[in-house]
């Protein structure tokens, strides 16, 4: 998954309005162009298959009562399934593509579920999984889903239909938000610190979970409201599906950290009487991340590295990429170790498979769908093309493309392709005519003028929308709208053609971002659109002093740090450590273990207070009426140094100019 976020405004379509508009405009019909495209997929695609369906059904013990899981008293209900009956037509509707649709589906099915003896899973929560392994006295949980309500729900659903065991064991299958993020609702703090309950990770996990939420955190949480489509209307003509599941869980974000790391390649642990053997896999879908074999009950958990459709190499709301090679190799280790002794391949999110013979298959198909996008995109590169002619060549053979779980609802072809090209080359394309070209609006200014002017281009522009071009009118409102926001005719022809590629998609995530593009196009940016908190308790106290610093860092402002020079000792009373900050050169960096002799300012508090004050729940000078933190040397420095950090806005422009000034 993805990155961190919070927050959903389930069936409810956002109500802001650009200055001087009456009302919303209502979403379009999907345009003959639409129509013939999702025929298309309809004539090529095998949507008569049924055995997805039963697979996704097989076990079913007793549904998430009524679809929804409540929130707190007079809140939003943290999870909501009623808004997706839609979704129960005979037949798609014209505005969503008919493989997704039926994606959309099968994300539907959730519930308790027995998948092997004593082996069960809560799928429909969340958009991930709980998988429970009932051991001799109690529960070995794997992962968590992204709230405490949702995991909390899932296992009360579990207890009302099973033995109410104690969970003696909680596993991390990757460092991503949606596996982890739910802990504090099936175990507490306390007990994991004692050992009363293991918590097991991949080796890294605490650094990954909590650092790619930081550093980048805002601007990836903005990118996956787009991925995501949070403030999207639930309906056929708005979010329908995530891919992986239907959509995020709106709750409460927990962090408890392991007490047991796996660290070396294949480590077997025995709990409560269940053998398990561990596989690490870092860097395959999460730079921290490993798969599980039990061999007693001949069930492979292959974590997110296998599921019902295309993953990532890169993920539009922004991340590292991701190596295929890499991702390929390790499912081939999988299938190789434990593919003749499995008889059920289950996941982190979606269904399983059983049979041995059809384990086999899928695994080799997901092994050979990473190898291929790897393997041929590399070719492609080395005779020379770009990502984005790669791309646009790029298809996969039939054996691959035929098959639902290997089709692009999450990643695509096209931006997996991408990715491979900049995992290698990076994002220049050897032109060096490419090599500085002019910031998005001063280009789109140019290109304007050079057609004729706006007048001319939005009338071609209609034209070409007529014929159904609509990549291209995309792509040429856009540069209407950066080269003139305020021009709404180029702004409704743009959401317009944005709008039918969204109904067109497969990819649920290019859908959402179509389709919030176009709503953002029409109505502005939501003044209070749902998105991360990536600065809050939980994920602060597992950063470490030296991560929280590097994050000070980012937001510095070098025009107003310029010509300046302070140095901060930092002194921890709980953890013990010691630090000193240098700015200097606009650039602020910082060295453990050490104090400097020529301070301008010297700080000793605790972590929990430095973490108080970082999310404003303090402030320095509170802190130090209460005896909670101690400064020496001048204290208008340390003012000054916490006066040049910026604030990040959780709302910045997207599909237009960025209004704030930045410097």
């Amino acid at each position: 998954m993805a990155s961190l976020r919070m927050g959903r405004a389930w069936g409810v379509g956002v109500a802001l309005l650009l200055a001087g508009s009456a009302a919303l405009a209502e979403p379009n019909e999907a345009t003959p162009a639409t129509r013939a495209a999702q025929q298309q997929v309809t004539a090529t695609l095998p949507l008569g298959d049924r055995a997805d369906f039963e697979d996704a059904q097989r076990g079913l013990i007793a549904p998430l009562p009524s679809g929804v899981i409540a929130g707190s008293s007079g809140a939003a209900p943290v999870w909501d399934l009623k808004p997706y009956e839609f979704l129960k037509a005979p037949e798609p509707a014209a505005t969503v593509n008919p493989s997704l649709w039926r994606q959309a589906q099968l994300n539907l099915n959730n519930g308790l579920f027995k998948v092997a003896e004593r082996v069960y899973q809560l799928r429909g929560f969340d958009i991930a999984n709980i998988t429970i392994v009932e051991g001799d006295s109690g529960l070995i949980v794997t992962d968590a889903t992204l709230t405490t309500q949702s995991a909390k729900a899932a296992l009360d659903l579990y207890y009302q239909h099973r033995p109410k065991k104690p969970v003696l064991a909680l596993i991390y299958t990757h460092s991503h938000a949606d596996h982890f993020g739910g802990a504090g609702g099936l175990i507490s703090e306390a007990d994991a610190a004692s050992g009363k309950v293991k918590v097991i990770a991949p080796e890294g996990f605490m650094e990954h979970a909590v650092a790619e939420n930081v550093i980048a955190g805002n601007a990836m949480s903005r990118r996956a409201q787009f991925q995501f489509g949070t403030s999207l209307p639930v309906s056929e003509r708005g979010q329908v599906d995530a891919g992986l599941g239907k959509a995020l869980a709106n709750g409460k974000l927990s962090l408890i950290a392991p007490n047991d790391v796996i660290k070396q390649p294949y480590e077997t642990r025995v709990i409560d009487g269940v053998e398990i053997e561990f596989h690490l896999v870092p860097g395959s879908e999460a730079p921290a991340e490993m798969i599980s074999y039990y061999p007693q009950f001949k069930v492979l958990n292959m974590a997110e590295d296998t599921t019902h459709n295309m993953h990532n190499l890169y993920t539009i709301r922004g991340a590292a990429i991701r190596d295929g090679r890499l991702w390929s190799k390790y499912i081939g280790e999988a299938l190789d170790r434990y593919g003749d002794r499995t008889e059920v391949v289950i996941a982190q999110h979606h269904w399983p498979v059983w049979g041995r013979e059809r384990v086999a298959a899928y695994l080799k198909k997901q092994r050979d769908l990473y190898k291929f996008i790897h393997d041929q995109s590399v070719r492609l590169l080395n005779h020379g093309l770009t990502a984005t002619e790669i791309a646009e060549r790029l298809k996969l053979p039939p054996t691959l493309a035929n098959e639902f779980a290997t089709r692009g609802y999450y990643g695509s072809l096209s931006h997996n392709a991408k990715a491979v090209y900049q995992f290698y080359l990076g994002w220049y394309d050897a032109n060096p005519a490419d090599l500085n070209p002019l910031p998005r609006a001063e280009e789109a200014k140019k290109e304007i003028d050079y057609m004729g002017g706006a007048a001319a281009v939005l009338q071609r522009a209609r034209d070409d929308y007529q014929a159904g071009q609509y990549r291209w009118v995309a792509t040429i409102a856009s540069r209407l709208v950066f080269a003139d926001p305020s021009n709404k005719e180029a702004r409704a022809l743009g959401a317009d053609a944005l709008e039918q590629l969204g109904y067109q998609a497969e990819a649920a995530t290019w859908r959402n971002a179509y389709l919030l593009a176009a709503q953002e196009l029409r109505h502005g940016v939501p003044k209070a659109a749902p998105g991360a908190n990536t600065a809050n308790a939980e994920l602060l106290k597992g950063i470490s002093i030296d991560l929280a610093f590097d994050f000070l860092a980012v937001r510095l402002n070098a025009a107003k740090a310029e010509g300046k020079h302070i140095v901060v000792n930092w002194t921890f009373t709980e953890p013990k450590q010691t630090f000193v900050m240098t700015l200097e050169n606009s650039a602020l960096s910082h060295l453990a273990g050490k104090l400097s002799d020529n301070a301008d300012v010297s700080v000793t508090l605790s972590r929990a207070t430095f973490d108080a004050i970082s999310l404003k729940q303090r402030t320095f000078l509170g802190a130090v009426a209460t005896g909670d933190l101690w400064i020496s040397g001048n204290p208008l420095k340390l003012r000054e140094l916490f006066a040049l950090f910026d604030d990040f806005s959780a709302d910045f422009e997207v599909v237009e100019p960025v209004k704030a000034s930045v410097q």
